[in-house]
């Protein structure tokens, strides 16, 4: 059941070039699931409040994590100016974009640009877990400059050998391995060549998460049963 706190600002870490995470002070006692979502108020002018996914896992203590994208919204200009030691008003644990009790023994997710916190929160929680489950991303971006959390995949892949990342960029890039293109029901099945054997968790911009939906259950004959989806709304 999702609760209120005031949390202070444990530091601010700039991701990309228009991408930033806020750590919190956890407040003891309070957990939640890899996957899950928060209620941030901004205490600014005018007050801004945005729902957005926890990219951290509770596996890492100490702090909560929020990653957002930084465009031109009010909310995004106060976030942009957040310093350490600070107070956000937050209202979490929400959603149920997470694992089951007993997670699938193989996985897939597909996600695009920002809407991979919440998957990076599950990858991190299943690695430092050692929990067994074999995994694929296929995450979709512009360019290699906007991965977000580029590094933190490259470190989870190398501790454990059943994920597996693979990137679709609109941009070519050198000496980087990706497919250049849109992710299609080919590059689907060029990376993820047992996704009828998997549970598929779709995150990004709504028209994405649709579009990807259509084509697992359409073109690939998926089980939507064996589909969740997070959609983010509002960048």
């Amino acid at each position: 059941m999702a609760q209120e706190f005031e949390l202070k600002i444990k530091e601010v870490i700039q991701r990309t070039y228009n991408t930033k995470s806020v750590r919190l002070e956890l407040t003891p006692g309070v957990d939640y699931r890899a996957g899950q979502f928060m209620c941030v108020t901004l205490k600014s002018e005018p007050v801004c409040k945005r729902y957005l996914s926890i990219s951290s896992s509770p596996t890492e203590k100490g702090y909560i994590e929020f990653t957002k994208k930084l465009t031109q919204s009010d909310f995004s200009c106060a976030l942009d100016r957040l310093k350490p030691g600070e107070a956000l008003n937050i209202q979490y644990p929400l959603g149920k974009f997470t694992l089951d009790d007993n997670p699938s023994d193989k996985i897939a997710f597909i996600s695009g640009g920002i809407g991979i916190t919440p998957i990076r929160s599950i990858a991190k929680y299943v690695v430092d877990k050692n929990l067994g489950t074999d995994m694929i991303l296929l995450y979709a971006n512009r360019s290699v400059k906007d991965i977000v959390f580029k590094e933190d995949f490259d470190a989870m892949q190398k501790a454990y050998p059943k994920l597996k990342v693979a990137h679709v960029l609109c941009e070519a890039a050198p000496d980087f391995k990706c497919t250049v293109g849109l992710i299609n029901a080919q590059i689907i099945k060029n990376e993820i060549q047992d996704y009828k054997e998997r549970k598929f968790f779709l995150c990004g911009p709504p028209l994405m998460v649709e579009a990807m939906r259509k084509m697992l259950t359409e073109e690939l004959a998926v089980e939507k049963e064996g589909i969740i989806t997070e959609n983010f709304i509002g960048y």
